[in-house]
């Protein structure tokens, strides 16, 4: 009997799904694969209006869960070997109707003994987000037994650029004077050489050894100044989601000046101050160094430890 695999996905823009399709097609014929998209039932739109984005950046930190589309009864009628979930961090957490679905019932009830693999598309942070996908798989009942994690190979301020062009402009292809956005497109297909591994471990019934597999054909890639920033982001969108939280929900308009003020200080930070914070980051590298090597391994495996980030 074929080995059967749900993979489990929300994109705003396609490329997770084109991820996961070159992922999965090397063993289409030897596993049944069933895919399942997450919706909500207020989509978020791509290209985003501009106030809109940075308005879902207090309920994405806070993660209060949006109301959902049911996913079709079928998927609930069949039993899986796995369960692959891909999704995106959004202002370092999970999107948020990836949160929501996690925090959902259906999450309890496909997820519920099953052992899962995940699988990123993002800018290049994404270590908090997937500490707190740990956490709604433990509160799940499920396993965690992989991790691929693919990002934007472009420098920091390059790729902030091009993921800007893409979110508001809807202009993923390359312009004049910049690359493509998102994940590179050779990375993308080479996601395909996971595919066979994941299925080999899958049928020898080893998958508490996929991810050093993994991690063997550099399915994550992890620089330790990135801890620092990450560190450093999270807690700041923390402190500026009760802020903008303290004026309601998202369609209050109490908030709006608020939402504006922390979208003009958070474009100060990305193309005025990131430079100086990049340079206290190298120096805090050199003076922590073992801890942030250690930080690194720590992320690059599936073992969940709280508060690590």
């Amino acid at each position: 009997m074929k080995p059967s695999i749900l993979v489990l996905y929300y994109t705003q823009s396609g490329q997770l799904k084109e991820i996961l399709d070159n992922l999965t097609h090397p063993i289409q014929k030897e596993a049944d694969t069933t895919f399942a998209a997450l919706s909500t039932q207020h989509p978020y739109t791509l290209p985003w209006k501009v106030y809109d984005f940075f308005n879902a950046m207090p309920e994405t930190v806070k993660r209060i869960p949006v109301p959902m589309q049911p996913l079709p009864e079928a998927v609930f009628q069949k039993h899986y070997d796995l369960v692959i979930l891909g999704y995106q961090p959004w202002f370092l957490n999970p999107s948020l109707p990836v949160t929501s679905f996690m925090k959902s019932d259906e999450a309890k009830r496909l997820l519920q003994g099953k052992p899962v693999l995940t699988v990123i598309g993002s800018r290049n942070m994404w270590l908090h987000a997937q500490e707190k996908i740990k956490e709604d798989l433990m509160v799940a009942g499920a396993t965690l037994v992989g991790n691929i994690a693919l990002t934007d190979s472009n420098p920091n301020i390059i790729s902030t650029l091009t993921i800007i062009r893409w979110a508001f402009k809807g202009q993923k292809e390359p312009s004049r004077f910049l690359p493509a956005a998102g994940v590179q497109d050779k990375d993308i297909r080479e996601t395909s050489r996971f595919g066979q591994p994941v299925l080999a471990h899958l049928k020898a019934n080893t998958l508490g050894q996929l991810q050093e597999t993994l991690l063997h054909l550099g399915a994550v890639q992890l620089k330790p100044g990135l801890v620092l920033l990450e560190r450093r982001g999270i807690g700041n969108f923390r402190k500026w989601a009760d802020y903008i939280r303290a004026k309601g929900d998202p369609e209050n308009p109490a908030r709006t000046g608020r939402v504006n003020l922390f979208k003009r200080l958070l474009i100060v930070a990305i193309f005025i101050l990131s430079p100086i914070t990049s340079l206290t980051a190298f120096f805090q590298l050199q003076l922590n160094k073992k801890k942030l090597q250690e930080d690194v391994a720590y992320f690059r495996q599936t073992r969940y430890k709280k508060g690590r980030i």
